[in-house]
């Protein structure tokens, strides 16, 4: 197939027809000719041998280049690939190289000293020995005879010339290997390096050390992704709103809430979502602090522990969620915004974390869970007591006060906006009448102007 407008065609007969046309149609005639067959002719054999006269073969190397580009590009293993094709170029070139030297073996003489390659009466032996040499030349080993003859150090110093340059290019491809994969791990998963190093800088125990680096080695093990919007961010809105549904989605819907949300809804909702990773013993919220998020629970264990930060009053599970009432306006509720409870991780915890501002946002388009939120909220109050029934009741009358209030105003304001209407068209009406008053006075002041003994 071909690409057309970034699309895939594999539409048989255009394929035919765009190769048919294309600039490597003519090329890759060329490099399938039987060219070999020129050593038949009497007279060519000695001149063009057979591994000369199928060069063209070559021709076909510019397809070979656009094959890898295209693999490497499609592969989920692109530094796999480069590895693997930088191996093939390397054995590829001691293959030449070993040919060149029996050749020029063959030239001096095959056995005649102890550098050119020995006749074997086997071509198998013959190869291997070439194989072998070439491998020790273009390894810069130096196990190998001395040359003896000009031919033969020239052939010698030219190889090694192409071995520095080899092993140039070599490690070049294998530092940006390393490179890619260091920069794709980076991109993924936070360095701990920085870290630590200010960590001890600072005197810190090596306690805290352990325990960053043990939670980046539990990102790393598990798979946890801290930087997804860093990864996504470059997609567009819609492409990246089904990535993180096909990602998160079937975890979403495992959460009590959501099950009765529509599923454009929760499309909505993975966008505003950001995964978080708890370290075992550390607090996910206090009591007292100032809320800002609430949380899913994804995986992992979270215990609501009592001031003392050890006595477990309760132990949340995979699918619950918290943090909800400090960010819902309940009426009555005393604590305001702040946290009501100790929320503590007892393992690895992975936690979805909604913003107050995304939560709002969510909710004014579901108002569904906005009253059963509000429910929940308020069960746990009165069980807290942290709920005043009066404040409540007074705050229920007042909002009541207050809509009655609204639409006495708005009553008035629709009676000011009948009678302006009214205003504007009566002068309206009085302005197209003075228009006709004063357009009758100009047509009646010629007629007197024209009148006799004026």
């Amino acid at each position: 197939g071909f690409l057309e407008d970034g699309i895939l065609v594999q539409d048989i007969n255009r394929t035919r027809q765009r190769y048919l046309c294309s600039w490597a149609f003519p090329w890759d005639v060329a490099a399938v000719l039987p060219t070999e067959l020129l050593c038949l002719l009497s007279g060519v054999s000695g001149v063009l041998g057979v591994p000369a006269a199928r060069a063209n073969r070559c021709l076909r190397a510019p397809r070979l280049f656009e094959a890898f580009d295209r693999c490497e590009t499609r592969t989920g293993q692109p530094n796999a690939f480069r590895v693997a094709k930088l191996t093939m170029y390397l054995v590829l070139g001691i293959h030449w190289h070993s040919c060149l030297y029996f050749a020029l073996s063959a030239q001096l003489g095959l056995g005649t000293d102890p550098w050119v390659c020995p006749a074997f009466s086997y071509p198998l032996r013959r190869y291997l020995h070439s194989f072998y040499f070439s491998t020790l030349v273009l390894a810069m080993v130096g196990d190998t005879p001395a040359p003896q003859r000009e031919e033969e150090f020239l052939f010698i110093i030219a190889s090694f010339l192409l071995a520095v340059l080899g092993f140039a290019t070599i490690t070049g491809s294998i530092s940006a290997v390393i490179a890619n994969l260091s920069a794709a791990d980076a991109a993924f998963y936070p360095d701990a390096g920085p870290v630590r190093r200010y960590l001890r800088a600072q005197g810190a125990g090596g306690w805290l050390v352990g325990r960053v680096t043990r939670w980046h080695q539990h990102l790393r093990m598990q798979r946890k992704l801290p930087a997804e919007q860093e990864v996504l961010q470059h997609l567009p809105r819609g492409l990246r709103a089904e990535v993180a549904a096909s990602v998160h989605l079937p975890a979403l819907r495992r959460v009590g809430l959501f099950h009765s949300w529509e599923h454009e809804v929760l499309r909505q909702l993975v966008l505003r979502l950001r995964p978080q990773v708890f370290s075992p013993g550390e607090f996910v919220c206090r009591r007292g602090d100032v809320g800002h998020e609430m949380y899913f629970i994804r995986e992992g264990r979270l215990a609501v522990v009592a001031e003392d930060g050890i006595t477990q009053l309760a132990v949340l599970g995979e699918g619950l969620y918290f943090g909800e009432i400090s960010l819902i306006n309940i009426k009555g509720n005393t604590s305001g915004n702040r946290r009501t409870a100790n929320i503590l991780s007892i393992g690895y915890s992975d936690l979805f974390c909604l913003g107050k501002e995304d939560l709002a946002e969510v909710l004014a388009e579901f108002p569904e869970a906005r009253a059963a939120m509000e429910a929940k909220g308020r069960e746990l109050l009165q069980r807290m007591g942290c709920l005043d029934t009066g404040a409540e009741a007074a705050a229920v009358a007042a909002e009541a006060e207050a809509e009655q209030q609204l639409w006495g105003l708005e009553v008035a304001l629709e009676g000011l906006q009948t009678r302006a209407a009214r205003l504007l068209a009566q002068l309206e009406a009085s302005a197209l009448r003075m228009a006709l008053r004063v357009q009758r006075l100009e047509e009646q002041l010629p007629l007197r102007d024209g009148a006799p003994g004026t």
